[in-house]
């Protein structure tokens, strides 16, 4: 079975692979959120048929009542998926169950407005009915995006592995060497870091070496951190520098 990898090059000019997440993947990610929602209508369901069988509403508030239900069902329907790819920087239960992540076609993780987007075309791609669009349309393309990946520009790709999560830091918790001036450092720039030492197990050899150099260079002279005052292994120095931004309150 052919694995689809994808090779991004950054604005910085370093190249990180993903391995593409396929229609099996997504059917399994996608099956598990349905039931989720399906539970949740359930329970919305049976909430409302146990107050009505009470009589706790007058004819006044029913009302509002059934406008608050059809509120919630609206939510859920809608927000699900957006609302978890937002917080959980675009995965939901189902895709952290099947391994799989939404990134934007920068490599970069997504916001709101782009969790929001891809999800609004979901109206499209579940039809006629399970996710017939939207299955066609990953079917016809390379990078297996549906309508709404194309709306917002998104990708959707398996996770890295166990093994790599496990040696993500390869530098001691506590270390004597600090770098302050990784306060300065920007989001986006973190992110980047974390996304190349997350995938470095991925990255061949040369073509590693070449990367983490390149990182090291233009953050040192973003943060104007002469060379002789970092690590020299260009790896550790990166653990190090990310690390120290995570532990600061500006990190989000």
């Amino acid at each position: 079975m052919a694995i689809d990898k994808l090779t991004i090059d950054t604005p910085e000019q370093v190249h990180l692979e993903f391995v593409l997440a396929g229609v099996g993947s997504r059917f399994m990610a996608a099956f598990l959120d349905s039931v989720i929602q399906f539970v949740l209508y359930l329970v919305l369901f049976l909430l409302s048929l146990t107050l009505a069988s009470a009589n706790l509403f007058g004819s006044g508030r029913s009302v509002w009542w059934y406008a608050l239900v059809i509120f919630t069902g609206f939510c859920i329907y809608w927000g699900y998926y957006a609302i978890f790819e937002s917080l959980w920087k675009g995965q939901t239960p189902g895709k952290r169950w099947a391994g799989i992540r939404v990134i934007k076609d920068s490599g970069r993780p997504i916001n709101a407005f782009e969790a929001i987007g891809r999800n609004l075309a979901r109206a499209v791609d579940v039809l006629p009915a399970f996710y017939g669009v939207g299955v066609i349309v990953m079917l016809l393309n390379l990078k297996h995006r549906r309508l709404g990946d194309y709306i917002a520009g998104t990708l959707v790709v398996h996770e890295s592995s166990d093994r790599e999560s496990t040696i993500f830091f390869n530098t001691p918790t506590k270390t004597e060497f600090a770098l302050h001036q990784a306060a300065g450092l920007t989001l986006q720039e973190a992110e980047l870091i974390e996304t190349f030492l997350a995938r470095r197990l991925e990255i061949p050899p040369e073509v590693r070496r070449f990367n983490g150099q390149r990182i090291a260079d233009m953050i040192s002279a973003r943060l104007n951190i002469p060379p002789e005052s970092r690590p020299a292994d260009n790896e550790n120095f990166l653990e190090l520098t990310v690390r120290e931004f995570r532990s600061r309150a500006q990190y989000r």
